[in-house]
């Protein structure tokens, strides 16, 4: 069985340049927060992603794809340039409390062999960290996960974003980023995708320093999250 690595979804520099068009409810919210019209059709949603996947991919090393909306359409329209891996999205999105996720599992419709044979290198599963949410849980499903991709040769990427607890109203974001990833940080997943401290705001100093927090507790490669961050403040946070 061929098994991939960490290098089948980076540049040759070994650099990670990673595109993500997986968003799902949240991304139709965009839509019609743009002024599309309402409802906005899953077709809308799909014709974005697989254009987006067209233009883009071959300036990425990997780009991100959902089941719901484009993995399918862009395997069979070749969407992603041959120079770029792709990743197919294994979680699933569980709306509640108002907004489009507010809990996650793992999509047991994933054919990780099938994702395989279209090319997929690598699964992705977001895991929403609370405080006041069971760790061992977490850990758990990270564990299913990683067993899943690394049984079928793929690679495991782990997404924690964090989340304000579910009772009461104190919610430090940059201490619940560091106490994630000292929680999933060794948890035995290849690629760690972690939210920029501090929004990429601030001195760069402070920016380095929060980082460097971070790396102490990441036992594996990591990436920044754009999603929070302004975008021109991005490519800074990228450098640090």
């Amino acid at each position: 069985m061929n098994n991939y690595t960490i290098k089948d979804i980076t540049r040759a520099s070994g650099g990670f340049v990673m595109l993500a068009v997986d968003q799902r409810e949240a991304m139709r919210l965009m839509f019609a927060a743009a002024g599309a019209k309402t409802p906005v059709a899953d077709s809308v949603l799909t014709d974005f992603k697989v254009n987006a996947a067209k233009i883009l991919s071959p300036y990425a090393s990997a780009v991100l794809l959902d089941q719901q909306f484009c993995y399918r359409q862009a395997v069979e329209q070749n969407a992603v340039a041959k120079s770029c891996a792709m990743i197919v999205a294994a979680d699933d999105f569980i709306p509640g409390n108002g907004i489009p996720v507010d809990n996650v599992v793992i999509d047991k419709k994933i054919n990780a062999q099938a994702v395989k044979r279209d090319g997929a290198k690598a699964l992705k599963l977001l895991v929403l960290w609370r405080s006041d949410e069971d760790a061992q849980q977490r850990l758990d499903m990270v564990k299913e996960f990683n067993e899943l991709c690394h049984s079928n040769g793929l690679l495991s990427i782990i997404e924690p974003v964090v989340r304000p607890p579910r009772c009461g109203d104190k919610f430090d974001r940059e201490q619940a980023i560091i106490d994630a990833a000292k929680e999933l940080g060794d948890s035995g997943a290849d690629l760690y995708k972690v939210e920029m401290p501090l929004y990429g705001k601030g001195a760069r100093s402070d920016l380095l320093t929060a980082s460097q927090r971070l790396n102490g507790h990441i036992n594996m490669p990591w990436v920044i999250l754009s999603s929070g961050v302004d975008e021109k403040l991005f490519p800074r946070a990228v450098r640090v």
